[in-house]
């Protein structure tokens, strides 16, 4: 993946924890120059110091903020002076049941998950056309079958995945390939800073987190399925069976995901 990436200019939104750092890394080991934003200036301080000799770009912003993502892309183009790779990685998670949730919990989760991703890729799509580059967006098995607990989650990557749809049909004569990826159960901090159903940060993450696929799995996967073009990726086993489950035995998916989710209430609280 060395050749590929060399010398590209890749843009990852939340690349200070989780699977975006992972990302983050393994784009500068190919050999790519990256730039990447979050909302804590000591994690993207600390990612700098350990990127220090290589072309790394971070910036302070909140992806739910129109003028900061602008601004993020703006000053990226100042330091690269082109995009190539797009990746909409940053989001949040929440778990509450809907009968329990404030309303605002969902448009906290939609802001971050799905108008994050529309904001940059809007002000980065006269550049991504210019390279005839890349747009991913990190989706979830949420996106593709609604969870219960999950209302405001699940609602933001049907939204996203519908976008950019949308978008790869638009841009096919520009040459931009766009593609979403699904990682199912990876191990991320996604969980850790979940909202409840007060918009408060959970206290404690109910999945463990050793048993799951690791971000650097994950973080190659997604850099290879960019090299390949891919149109869509759905990562693990358990996510491919929820997938297909879904498309072809809808009813029985309403009750082993119900099973799953009400038989561990901590999932869903």
């Amino acid at each position: 993946m060395n050749a590929h990436f060399k010398d590209k200019v890749a843009v990852v939104t939340g690349g200070t924890d989780g699977i975006g750092r992972a990302l983050v890394n393994a784009l500068l080991s190919y050999g790519a120059r990256v730039a990447t934003c979050g909302r804590s200036h000591d994690k993207l301080y600390e990612l700098q110091a350990q990127h220090a000799s290589l072309p790394l770009h971070t910036l302070v912003a909140d992806v739910s903020n129109e003028a900061e993502c602008k601004r993020f892309i703006d000053s990226t183009l100042g330091v690269f002076g082109k995009i190539d790779l797009l990746i909409n990685n940053a989001g949040i998670s929440m778990r509450g049941l809907f009968k329990d949730l404030e309303l605002d919990v969902i448009k906290k989760v939609m802001d971050v998950n799905f108008f994050g991703a529309v904001y940059c890729t809007k002000f980065a799509m006269p550049a991504l056309i210019e390279s005839k580059g890349t747009i991913v967006g990190i989706s979830s098995i949420a996106g593709y079958r609604g969870l219960p607990g999950r209302t405001g989650y699940s609602a933001s990557k049907f939204a996203l995945q519908g976008f950019l749809e949308s978008l790869k049909t638009e841009l096919k004569d520009d040459g931009v390939h766009v593609m979403w990826v699904s990682p199912g159960f990876t191990s991320s901090k996604i969980r850790d800073h979940a909202l409840n159903d007060k918009g408060e940060t959970q206290k404690e993450n109910p999945m463990d987190e050793e048993k799951m696929m690791s971000a650097e799995e994950c973080a190659r996967h997604l850099l290879s399925g960019i090299m390949k073009k891919k149109r869509t990726l759905v990562l693990t086993l358990t996510g491919k069976e929820t997938v297909f489950l879904n498309k072809f035995f809808p009813s029985l998916a309403d009750k082993l995901v119900h099973k799953f989710y009400f038989k561990n209430k901590q999932l869903i609280k």
